[in-house]
């Protein structure tokens, strides 16, 4: 880099009168100067800096904390937990915590779809976000990934939130299909995370460079919910060859032990003027549940009907009334025909039906 420095020094005398040097012009004569500035130009030093292209490379990193990869780091993190949590539960067979509809999500995070080839689902999708979030920080600026270039984390990143969007979006039409009227909370949050994971990394690449990628990422796509059908396919092929080859169930009943209350009572005898039938099976724990839940005296006043009275075992079919009502899990409620799977609460059972809970006096 040129530099200009001004240097000050005496005029040169000549006889009486001064003159003044230039550089470019030769002696100026002046009767009046009495002192010059040259300016001369000079070539200065360049000492010890900062690598330059570190500092390029620096400049086009995002430093604002509400940046993309930021984003992708803190949403990372938020499935990171919840799977994690959903992990610590699978691998301890415990319930977890379901604030909404506690026993069919409990239901969907223990069933068969709660696994891809024997793998926990929850177990990969903490993998799955863990990954982005480590790649976010790294790309944020972090360098927590020796010798990961941004090109390579922002494919990383492609690859893995289209993955995950399509993995949720297979989920999604399973919950709606295979568990209608169920509800998860957790399975919606996923989704949630998931989606807004992919619409980050739209927003990331840009119109123009996802025209470019579309074909990768239908392959993706593709591979992830071709690989989930296989999964499931095999696992429902082995579970009813088990099921047939080992189950041989006969009939039992389990005692109630709780007692009823005044309303559960009042909404029994309701439920059974009005003609509303509970299907259940003997095995089924929710079942039980739900007659624990009015106790022995107003279970007694249930249209209650056994699917299976002759117990079950290989090729057996189900009792012909559960057939025609169309029965495909238990409980199953038909009030009013209203079709309502699971179990339910006085209030659900009380708006089905009719029941006023607001006019019901104890006395």
């Amino acid at each position: 880099m040129a530099t200009f420095v001004g240097i000050f020094a005496p005029p040169v005398i000549y006889r009486d009168r001064y003159l003044y040097r230039s550089p470019h012009r030769g002696i100026i004569r002046t009767d009046q100067f009495k002192g010059a500035a040259v300016i001369l130009p000079m070539k200065c030093s360049i000492g010890p800096t900062q690598n330059t292209d570190s500092e390029a490379e620096e400049s086009k990193r995002p430093s604002s904390i509400f940046s993309t990869y930021n984003w992708y780091a803190g949403l990372g993190a938020l499935g990171f937990i919840e799977t994690g949590y959903l992990t610590y539960l699978k691998l301890t067979n415990s319930d977890a915590f379901c604030p909404v509809n506690g026993g069919s999500c409990n239901d969907i995070l223990n069933s068969d779809y709660a696994s891809v080839f024997g793998v926990p689902l929850p177990l990969i999708g903490m993998v799955a976000y863990g990954l982005v979030a480590t790649v976010g920080l790294h790309q944020s600026g972090k360098s927590l990934l020796s010798g990961l270039s941004e090109t390579d984390g922002r494919l990383i990143l492609l690859g893995s939130t289209t993955s995950m969007a399509a993995a949720s979006a297979y989920f999604l039409y399973l919950l709606s299909t295979k568990f209608a009227g169920a509800s998860c909370s957790y399975c919606l949050m996923s989704a949630v995370l998931s989606f807004s994971l992919f619409f980050l990394t739209l927003k990331e690449f840009g119109l123009q460079e996802i025209q470019k990628m579309v074909g990768l990422q239908l392959v993706i796509a593709s591979a992830v919910i071709a690989a989930l059908s296989i999964s499931y396919s095999t696992q429902a092929t082995q579970t009813i060859s088990t099921s047939s080859a080992e189950i041989n169930l006969q009939p039992f009943t389990t005692e109630i032990t709780t007692e009823s209350s005044p309303l559960a009572i009042s909404l029994a005898k309701h439920l059974h003027s009005i003609g509303a039938k509970m299907y259940g099976a003997f095995w089924c724990s929710h079942c039980f549940e739900q007659k624990e839940m009015f106790g022995r005296e107003a279970a007694k006043l249930l249209d209650y009907v056994e699917c299976f009275p002759d117990g079950y075992k290989r090729g057996t079919k189900i009792m012909k009334a559960c057939a025609d009502a169309g029965i495909e899990g238990f409980p199953t409620w038909v009030i009013n025909g209203q079709v309502l799977s699971g179990e339910r609460e006085f209030s659900e059972l009380a708006e089905a039906s009719g029941f006023v809970l607001e006019d019901f006096n104890p006395s």
